[in-house]
C-alpha cells in the first residue's frame, strides 16, 4: 500500500511539472517566430531583447526581406512578418492583416563629398529612372551618379518606388540585399545615391532634404517630409485569432515599454 501510494505522489507531481501535453512548455509560453524587413532589424533586435528581459518568453526575428516574410506568414512557417511598407490588396485577400507598429522615413543618402543638399521628388524619380544620370544637372559637380537600391521584394524599395511612382521603371547600377550594405556602397562609391530606413542614417554618408524638408520625426508627424512608410506586423487573421504568445508579444509592442523601445531607435509610435 506504500509502494502504490508512494507511486501516485510521484506520478502527480510529475504531472503537475509537465502538464497535460507532457512538453513541460504552456502555450504562452511558445517562442514567437517572425521574418521579414532588414529595415526592422533595429527595432526588432531591442524589441524582443526587451521583451525576454521583462517576460523570459523568446521571440526571434531572421531578416530575409519584406515580401518573404509575407510569403512566410502566409504559409504558416511563422508566426509575423515584418515588413516595411504597406500591404498589397492581393496580399490582403490572401489573409495578411496589416498591424502597423511604427512609422518610419526614407532618407536619401549621397557620399559625404557630395556638393548637392536638396532634391525635389520629381528630380529624384528622374535620377532613379536614369533621366539624370549626371550631378551637374543637379548643381552638383561633373560627376556620373551612381544608382544604388534594394533587391526586389524588399520594403524599403516596394515603399520608395511607390512614393515616386516609378515601379518597374527605376535603373539601378547596384540592387543590394541589406539595408547596411547599401550604406557602405553609398560612402565607398563617389557620386553614389541610394535610399535606406532614417533611423539607421549615420556619419558615413549624407542625408539629403527633400523638397527642402529635413527627414526627422517632427517633419514626419507634421506630414511635411515626403519620403515616409509604415513598419507593418503582418499576421495570418486578425491579432485575437493567433496563439496566446503572439497576442502576448503584441500586447508588449503597444506597451509603454514597447513604445519607448520604437522611440529609441529612432522610428515614430502610432498614434
Amino acid at each position: 500500500m506504500k509502494k502504490l501510494l508512494k507511486s501516485l505522489m510521484v506520478a502527480a507531481v510529475a504531472f503537475a511539472i509537465t502538464g497535460c501535453g507532457g512538453s513541460g512548455e504552456s502555450k504562452a509560453n511558445k517562442p514567437v517566430t517572425m521574418s521579414g524587413s532588414t529595415s526592422m532589424e533595429k527595432m526588432m533586435t531591442a524589441m524582443n531583447e526587451a521583451y525576454y528581459n521583462e517576460t523570459n518568453n523568446e521571440a526571434t526575428a531572421e531578416y530575409t526581406g519584406s515580401g518573404a516574410g509575407i510569403e512566410a506568414v502566409l504559409a504558416g512557417s511563422v508566426n509575423i512578418g515584418n515588413a516595411s511598407r504597406a500591404l498589397k490588396d492581393e496580399e490582403k485577400a490572401k489573409g495578411a492583416v496589416e498591424n502597423i507598429v511604427a512609422i518610419d522615413g526614407i532618407a536619401i543618402v549621397v557620399d559625404k563629398a557630395n556638393g548637392v543638399e536638396n532634391l525635389t521628388k520629381e528630380q529624384l524619380a528622374k535620377i532613379y529612372t536614369g533621366e539624370v544620370t549626371n550631378w551637374s544637372e543637379l548643381g552638383g559637380e561633373n560627376q556620373n551618379i551612381v544608382v544604388i537600391g534594394r533587391e526586389a521584394g524588399s520594403g524599403t524599395r516596394g515603399a520608395f518606388e511607390e512614393i515616386l511612382k516609378v515601379e518597374n521603371n527605376c535603373k539601378y547600377a547596384q540592387e543590394i540585399d541589406s539595408t547596411g550594405a547599401v550604406m557602405a556602397k553609398v560612402a565607398s562609391i563617389p557620386g553614389a545615391i541610394g535610399y535606406v530606413s532614417l533611423d539607421v542614417v549615420d556619419d558615413t554618408v549624407k542625408a539629403l532634404k527633400i523638397e527642402g524638408v529635413v527627414g526627422n520625426e517632427e517633419n514626419i508627424k507634421a506630414g511635411t517630409y515626403a519620403l515616409q512608410r509604415p513598419f507593418v506586423m503582418v499576421t495570418k487573421g486578425e491579432i485575437s485569432e493567433q496563439d496566446q504568445s503572439v497576442q502576448d508579444y503584441f500586447k508588449f509592442v503597444q506597451s509603454d515599454k514597447g513604445q519607448e523601445i520604437i522611440k529609441s531607435v529612432g522610428l515614430i509610435t502610432v498614434d
